[in-house]
């Protein structure tokens, strides 16, 4: 509702994403792909229709209940890292469990874990201008592991980075979904994010206008399809 004008971002949507997925959500502006990610990011309420985590409807909570749903079930990744500039990583990464009421020791260890996954273990005392812009990032993505989420929710996560950081972001991201079995949704414009992924998603005009699942072409997922395509060496034994 924008004033006295009803405008119908999202129409007929209809779409499901397994546990495990790794999906890009794609776009131009105006699409209603930014509708969409609010709704799956529990950001906003649908006003027809219903939405689902985990087999939980999340379409008629109030307030309250959505930050509780998005503290425990969805990690964020921005375009902009967010981090507190005066705050080392660690900090910056521990943030989301002070607000789940985490004891000081829980929350030190558990940051300390999901630094050493993004590989920056040994960066975990630096503040935000003491690291790259992909170093930023990892801790971005270190922050929304920190609740173990059953998603992640990333948007133009590459959008400030130069082309051989975004690979090396967009291959962690991989890794993280390879290793974690963590589900992460890529809203993005970029034709370059998909590449990286198992299934696309293209929305125009608020309705999905194709859902395409294929082999990626880029990072870490890509050799893995290679080599289980490649054909059984010829090996053994001579009688």
């Amino acid at each position: 509702q924008m004033g006295d004008v009803e405008v119908q971002a999202l129409s007929g949507v209809d779409l499901d994403i397994e546990q495990g997925e790794m999906v890009a959500i794609m776009g131009p502006s105006g699409s209603g792909k930014s509708t969409l990610m609010n709704i799956i990011g529990c950001l906003d309420v649908s006003s027809e229709g219903s939405f689902q985590i985990d087999g939980t409807d999340v379409s008629r909570l109030k307030d309250d209940d959505l930050a509780a749903i998005r503290c425990r079930k969805i990690g964020f990744v921005f375009q902009s890292f967010n981090l507190l500039p005066r705050t080392t990583a660690l900090a910056n990464v521990e943030l989301p469990l002070i607000y789940a009421g985490v004891s000081g020791r829980e929350r030190h260890k558990r940051a300390q874990e999901s630094l050493q996954m993004v590989g920056l273990g040994e960066r975990q005392h630096h503040k935000p201008n003491e690291l790259s812009g992909g170093q930023q990032q990892r801790v971005a993505i270190a922050r929304a592991l920190i609740n173990r989420p059953s998603m992640i929710l990333a948007d133009e996560p590459t959008g400030n980075l130069d082309t051989r950081t975004s690979i090396e972001i967009m291959e962690l991201f991989q890794r993280l979904n390879l290793e974690q079995n963590i589900t992460i949704v890529f809203v993005t414009h970029n034709p370059e994010t998909a590449d990286y992924c198992e299934r696309v998603v293209r929305i125009r005009d608020g309705v999905i206008e194709s859902d395409e699942r294929r082999p990626p072409t880029a990072g870490i997922h890509r050799t893995r399809h290679e080599l289980d395509r490649a054909p059984a060496s010829a090996g053994g034994s001579q009688p």
